[in-house]
Protein backbone atom coordinates (compact mmCIF):
# COMPACT_ATOMS: atom_id res chain seq x y z
CA UNK A 1 0.00 0.00 0.00
CA UNK A 2 1.36 3.43 -0.64
CA UNK A 3 0.58 6.62 0.92
CA UNK A 4 -1.72 7.75 -1.53
CA UNK A 5 -4.06 4.95 -1.30
CA UNK A 6 -7.43 6.15 0.50
CA UNK A 7 -10.67 7.96 0.04
CA UNK A 8 -10.52 12.02 -0.09
CA UNK A 9 -14.22 13.74 0.14
CA UNK A 10 -14.01 17.03 -1.45
CA UNK A 11 -15.92 20.18 -0.42
CA UNK A 12 -19.10 19.08 -2.26
CA UNK A 13 -19.60 15.61 -0.53
CA UNK A 14 -18.01 14.11 -3.30
CA UNK A 15 -15.60 11.00 -2.70
CA UNK A 16 -12.66 9.73 -4.44
CA UNK A 17 -9.80 7.09 -4.41
CA UNK A 18 -6.34 8.55 -3.98
CA UNK A 19 -5.30 11.11 -1.14
CA UNK A 20 -2.82 12.86 -4.14
CA UNK A 21 -5.39 12.55 -6.86
CA UNK A 22 -5.38 9.40 -8.97
CA UNK A 23 -3.75 8.81 -12.62
CA UNK A 24 -4.55 5.98 -15.36
CA UNK A 25 -2.94 5.32 -18.43
CA UNK A 26 -4.36 5.24 -22.00
CA UNK A 27 -1.71 2.06 -23.38
CA UNK A 28 -2.31 1.67 -27.11
CA UNK A 29 -0.34 -0.87 -29.20
CA UNK A 30 -0.53 -2.37 -32.91
CA UNK A 31 0.66 -5.42 -33.40
CA UNK A 32 2.30 -5.58 -29.99
CA UNK A 33 1.41 -6.95 -26.72
CA UNK A 34 -1.22 -9.32 -28.03
CA UNK A 35 -2.46 -6.31 -29.68
CA UNK A 36 -3.80 -7.47 -33.05
CA UNK A 37 -1.89 -5.35 -35.37
CA UNK A 38 -4.44 -5.34 -38.14
CA UNK A 39 -7.21 -3.44 -37.35
CA UNK A 40 -5.53 0.09 -36.46
CA UNK A 41 -4.15 0.74 -32.64
CA UNK A 42 -6.02 -1.37 -29.50
CA UNK A 43 -6.33 0.43 -25.32
CA UNK A 44 -5.13 -1.85 -22.79
CA UNK A 45 -7.89 -2.05 -20.82
CA UNK A 46 -8.83 -3.58 -16.83
CA UNK A 47 -11.84 -5.36 -16.09
CA UNK A 48 -12.39 -4.41 -12.19
CA UNK A 49 -12.52 -7.41 -9.88
CA UNK A 50 -16.06 -7.65 -8.90
CA UNK A 51 -15.10 -7.10 -5.17
CA UNK A 52 -13.57 -4.00 -5.92
CA UNK A 53 -15.15 -0.56 -5.58
CA UNK A 54 -17.53 -0.45 -9.10
CA UNK A 55 -16.45 -3.81 -9.68
CA UNK A 56 -17.44 -5.24 -12.91
CA UNK A 57 -16.59 -2.29 -15.42
CA UNK A 58 -13.80 -1.61 -18.16
CA UNK A 59 -10.96 1.31 -17.05
CA UNK A 60 -7.93 2.33 -17.55
CA UNK A 61 -5.34 0.71 -15.56
CA UNK A 62 -4.61 3.46 -13.01
CA UNK A 63 -4.87 3.92 -9.18
CA UNK A 64 -4.25 6.92 -6.76
CA UNK A 65 -0.71 8.34 -7.17
CA UNK A 66 1.96 8.63 -3.99
CA UNK A 67 2.79 11.73 -2.61
CA UNK A 68 6.38 11.45 -3.51
CA UNK A 69 5.07 10.64 -7.60
CA UNK A 70 3.83 12.99 -10.68
CA UNK A 71 0.83 11.60 -12.60
CA UNK A 72 3.26 10.10 -15.04
CA UNK A 73 4.66 7.95 -12.39
CA UNK A 74 1.40 7.35 -10.55
CA UNK A 75 -0.13 5.80 -13.82
CA UNK A 76 3.04 3.90 -15.03
CA UNK A 77 3.41 2.28 -11.09
CA UNK A 78 0.39 1.46 -11.32
CA UNK A 79 -0.41 0.07 -14.82
CA UNK A 80 2.66 -1.71 -14.23
CA UNK A 81 0.96 -3.44 -10.87
CA UNK A 82 -2.29 -4.29 -12.49
CA UNK A 83 -1.12 -5.71 -16.37
CA UNK A 84 2.32 -6.58 -15.84
CA UNK A 85 3.26 -3.43 -18.38
CA UNK A 86 6.55 -2.25 -17.01
CA UNK A 87 6.94 1.27 -17.25
CA UNK A 88 10.12 1.17 -19.59
CA UNK A 89 8.04 -0.60 -22.55
CA UNK A 90 5.80 2.85 -22.41
CA UNK A 91 6.53 5.66 -24.44
CA UNK A 92 4.77 8.72 -22.69
CA UNK A 93 2.92 10.68 -25.34
CA UNK A 94 1.19 13.33 -23.40
CA UNK A 95 -1.16 13.42 -20.41
CA UNK A 96 -4.50 15.55 -19.56
CA UNK A 97 -6.23 16.13 -16.28
CA UNK A 98 -9.84 14.68 -16.94
CA UNK A 99 -11.58 15.67 -13.65
CA UNK A 100 -10.90 18.40 -11.13
CA UNK A 101 -12.39 18.99 -8.13
CA UNK A 102 -9.98 21.20 -6.36
CA UNK A 103 -9.01 18.49 -3.35
CA UNK A 104 -8.83 15.69 -6.02
CA UNK A 105 -8.14 15.39 -9.80
CA UNK A 106 -7.79 12.81 -12.39
CA UNK A 107 -5.19 12.35 -15.33
CA UNK A 108 -4.97 10.22 -18.30
CA UNK A 109 -1.55 9.38 -19.17
CA UNK A 110 -1.43 8.35 -23.11
CA UNK A 111 1.10 5.90 -23.90
CA UNK A 112 2.26 3.59 -26.46
CA UNK A 113 3.77 0.05 -25.79
CA UNK A 114 7.44 0.47 -27.12
CA UNK A 115 8.07 -1.48 -30.31
CA UNK A 116 9.91 -5.26 -30.11
CA UNK A 117 9.54 -4.85 -25.98
CA UNK A 118 8.34 -8.26 -25.69
CA UNK A 119 5.91 -7.61 -23.48
CA UNK A 120 2.47 -9.42 -22.93
CA UNK A 121 -0.15 -7.65 -20.86
CA UNK A 122 -1.81 -9.74 -17.94
CA UNK A 123 -3.97 -9.84 -14.98
CA UNK A 124 -1.35 -8.98 -12.45
CA UNK A 125 -3.11 -8.32 -9.31
CA UNK A 126 -6.17 -9.60 -7.53
CA UNK A 127 -7.77 -6.30 -8.54
CA UNK A 128 -8.17 -7.37 -12.10
CA UNK A 129 -10.68 -9.79 -13.48
CA UNK A 130 -9.01 -9.60 -16.56
CA UNK A 131 -7.01 -7.45 -18.86
CA UNK A 132 -7.50 -6.81 -23.08
CA UNK A 133 -6.35 -4.83 -26.06
CA UNK A 134 -9.87 -3.58 -27.63
CA UNK A 135 -9.77 -1.39 -30.70
CA UNK A 136 -10.83 2.18 -29.89
CA UNK A 137 -14.18 1.76 -31.81
CA UNK A 138 -15.52 -1.24 -29.94
CA UNK A 139 -13.95 0.40 -26.54
CA UNK A 140 -17.47 2.56 -25.46
CA UNK A 141 -19.34 -0.83 -26.22
CA UNK A 142 -17.78 -2.19 -22.78
CA UNK A 143 -19.81 -1.56 -19.66
CA UNK A 144 -17.06 0.89 -19.14
CA UNK A 145 -16.47 2.58 -15.05
CA UNK A 146 -18.56 5.36 -14.64
CA UNK A 147 -15.57 7.73 -14.90
CA UNK A 148 -14.58 6.66 -18.17
CA UNK A 149 -18.00 7.25 -19.98
CA UNK A 150 -17.99 11.25 -20.41
CA UNK A 151 -14.39 11.28 -21.33
CA UNK A 152 -13.64 8.61 -23.83
CA UNK A 153 -15.04 9.77 -26.98
CA UNK A 154 -12.61 12.62 -26.14
CA UNK A 155 -10.31 10.87 -25.08
CA UNK A 156 -10.20 8.37 -28.17
CA UNK A 157 -10.11 12.00 -29.95
CA UNK A 158 -7.30 12.97 -28.34
CA UNK A 159 -5.09 9.48 -28.73
CA UNK A 160 -6.02 9.49 -32.55
CA UNK A 161 -4.91 13.54 -32.97
CA UNK A 162 -1.52 12.77 -31.49
CA UNK A 163 -0.79 9.47 -32.62
CA UNK A 164 -1.90 11.57 -36.69
CA UNK A 165 -4.62 8.99 -37.14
Amino acid sequence: MGDGDGWVRTASGVRRWGLHGAAGLLLLAEGEGGAPASAGPHALLQLRAGWTHLGGTWGLPGGAVDSHEDAVAGALREAHEETGVPPAAVDVVDERVTSDLGAWRYTVVLGRLRAGSGVRARAATVESDEVRWVALDDVADLPLHPGLVPTWADLRRWAQELLGR
